[in-house]
């Protein structure tokens, strides 16, 4: 079974991450890429920007937020699958996002989102 967590990309990388996924459709502006220690870019299963610029990351926007992102992965559902068929071959993955705001961050939504498909694998 795959454990999923979520961090910060900026935060150093540890040995316990596991497989790194960026779940961001945008680089983290001045993180250079081999610091990163980034092993899958997963930016086809990000936010659309339209939904980034208009969540901008404020805690009053989080409910619509989360509604318009779950709908989009399920509207992305061949992408998802093939992120989540990579997962599968992981024991422990950490979802990796750029936002300084740890509860209200696209990472959050993907980790509920990935986490019930991938407990599917334990049925």
């Amino acid at each position: 079974m795959t454990k999923l967590e979520t961090r910060r990309v900026y935060d150093a990388p540890s040995d316990g991450d596991g497989f790194r996924v960026l779940v961001d459709r945008l680089w983290p502006r001045g993180l250079a890429k081999d610091k990163a220690r980034v092993d899958l870019w997963a930016k086809e299963i990000a936010p659309s920007d339209e939904l980034r610029k208009a969540f901008g990351h404020e805690a009053d926007r989080w409910d619509d937020f989360r509604e318009r992102y779950e709908a989009e992965l399920r509207d992305n559902a061949e992408a998802v699958k093939s992120v989540v068929d990579e997962l599968r071959k992981h024991r422990r993955v950490t979802l990796l996002y750029g936002a300084h705001e740890t509860r209200f961050n696209n990472a959050v939504v993907l980790e509920e989102h990935l986490g019930k498909l991938l407990a599917k694998d334990k049925r």
